[in-house]
């Protein structure tokens, strides 16, 4: 037999006639015609020299040398079909596992999920906060959620919301040191992210102000939200996980100055989870929850664009 093999479209349309025992029955499974069928598999046994089917009036049977090729191309077939399903088939399917930075996990997407899981009872939610990013190597997380530039080596990335940042602090402390605009702030404590996070001087200086000096870092967006509210200083914040508590009155918005960085959040995995229906659904309520947050008044804000990056790495 020659070392070169046949064209592998018919070797599959016999396999699939072979399996089925019909030409007919194989042209309906692969959408071509029982003519295409019949030529493939002509042609093959011409190329192979020696018949595969005895032909019969409603059916067709396999030869000895039909038998031996089906035998070995099954095993091949089954395999490859195998693979494919295995990139689309999801193990968990009631199982939907996101990953996120702590920050934006604890301060806007815990604080909503309850519409989730009351419109969607059938799937359980693992919600992991983690700083890192997610490889996507097994199985153990379907979606994750990023802030930064949206280019990750080996994942799909799509633009979630972005976002602006302005400086936040608990009503009491605005009392105690008489801070209301942004030409106070050199007075205040200023609460700075170590990473990924806001740089104070670059921000006051975009806007104008007096540079203050920073006397409290944390390493991480969440514990400067929860030291503003702990009436410790000042800190700088995005607006996705500010509002809530300005809605609420536990924390102020300083000024009118708002800095809008290059940075968004993005929804990112490997391209295939998003055709898993529970990802789509869960990026169809995300979205809602996007829209309707997107819609708070922000009128009153003079918004800077820049190209103002946080710091190198962001998440």
């Amino acid at each position: 037999m020659k070392d070169k093999l046949p064209p592998l479209q018919g070797l599959y349309y016999f396999y699939q006639a072979a399996k089925l025992g019909s030409f007919k029955d194989a042209a309906s499974t692969l959408y071509v015609s029982a003519a295409a069928i019949s030529q493939q598999i002509r042609q093959l046994e011409e190329q192979l020299g020696c018949e595969l089917f005895y032909r019969q009036h409603r059916k067709v049977m396999l030869t000895a040398e039909g038998h031996s090729l089906f035998k070995e191309l099954s095993q091949g077939f089954e395999q490859i079909i195998r693979g494919v399903q295995s990139i689309h088939n999801d193990a968990e399917p009631n199982r939907l596992s996101i990953s996120t930075l702590p920050s934006f996990a604890q301060h806007w997407l815990v604080p909503r999920i309850q519409s989730f899981r009351e419109q969607y009872p059938e799937l359980s939610l693992l919600l992991e906060p983690n700083n890192k990013l997610v490889t996507f190597q097994d199985d153990s997380v379907d979606i994750c959620i990023r802030y930064g530039e949206g280019q990750y080596p080996d994942v799909e990335s799509r633009l979630l919301m972005e976002d602006i940042i302005y400086p936040v602090c608990h009503p009491l402390y605005q009392q105690q040191h008489n801070i209301h605009t942004i030409h106070d702030l050199h007075k205040a404590d200023l609460i700075e992210d170590t990473w990924p996070d806001m740089d104070w001087s670059l921000w006051l200086n975009h806007v104008g102000a007096p540079i203050g000096t920073r006397t409290l870092q944390y390493n991480g967006a969440h514990f400067v939200v929860e030291g503003a509210l702990s009436v410790q200083g000042v800190g700088l914040i995005k607006h996705s996980l500010a509002y809530r508590y300005i809605k609420e009155g536990t924390l102020v918005r300083i000024g009118d100055f708002a800095l809008k960085p290059r940075f968004a959040y993005y929804v990112c995995a490997p391209a295939n989870h998003f055709n898993r229906p529970k990802i789509q659904t869960f990026l169809s309520w995300l979205n809602q929850e996007v829209d309707e947050f997107k819609r708070c008044d922000m009128s009153h804000l003079s918004v800077i664009e820049t190209d103002y990056v946080l710091r190198p790495n962001s998440l």
